[in-house]
């Protein structure tokens, strides 16, 4: 049988600058961390016609990456995701360039890759899931998205393109009106990681 290939992601120096540690992503984790990049850049453009703010199942993807695959992997998910973005590859709800950072919903897929990194750590250390747990974790993924996004939102709003927003309009568009939905994604993705998390942990050779 074949020894599965593995390849470097980073290093860890030692406080006196020698490289002590190389950590390693096999071809298996490339290719499911590709699998999420691409389910990620989908979601997108996978509208839910819902009443007043329709919104996508991008958030669904982000967090099904940190509790299907840990959060490291999660997160390289997500943040494999942005760079394609950034670099022109039209994968962003708008289409994609550099630009973009100056968009104030840019803070959203930030906040998706730090949430992915949590929430994915945070399950990834249980060995049994609870679905009301898995939940719980999924609400402050949500938290962190909204965080990250309102602040970035508001921050580039007010102090780069010059389009002030005051808080209360901020809080009930990009909050308000926005978060029902996506506490029904939380929902199903602590349904859904519970259901098929096991089949990934034998996948991965975890049990």
């Amino acid at each position: 049988m074949k020894k599965q290939k593995s390849y470097d992601v980073g290093i860890k120096a030692d406080n006196g600058g020698k490289a002590v540690t190389r950590r390693k992503i096999s071809t298996q984790d490339m290719v499911l961390c590709g699998v999420f990049t691409t389910l990620i850049a989908v979601g997108a453009f996978i509208k839910v016609p819902v009443p007043v703010v329709p919104f996508t199942l991008q958030f669904l993807f982000t967090m099904l990456a940190g509790l299907l695959l840990g959060g490291r992997k999660g997160a390289l998910s997500v943040g494999v995701y942005i760079l394609l973005g950034l670099v022109g590859l039209p994968v962003f709800a708008e289409g994609g360039g550099f630009w973009y950072i100056l968009k104030p919903s840019f803070g959203y897929l930030l906040g998706f890759m730090l949430a992915a990194y949590v929430t994915g750590t945070m399950v990834e250390r249980k060995k049994k899931l609870l679905t009301g747990w898995v939940i719980a974790v999924n609400f402050l993924g949500l938290f962190i998205v909204y965080a990250a996004g309102m602040i970035y939102y508001y921050v580039i709003c007010n102090y780069v393109i010059d389009t002030p927003i005051a808080i209360g309009s901020l809080f009930l568009y990009c909050f308000v009106l926005a978060v029902p939905g996506d506490i029904c994604l939380c929902i199903l993705a602590a349904v859904l990681t519970v259901r098929v998390r096991p089949m990934f942990q034998k996948m991965l050779g975890a049990v």
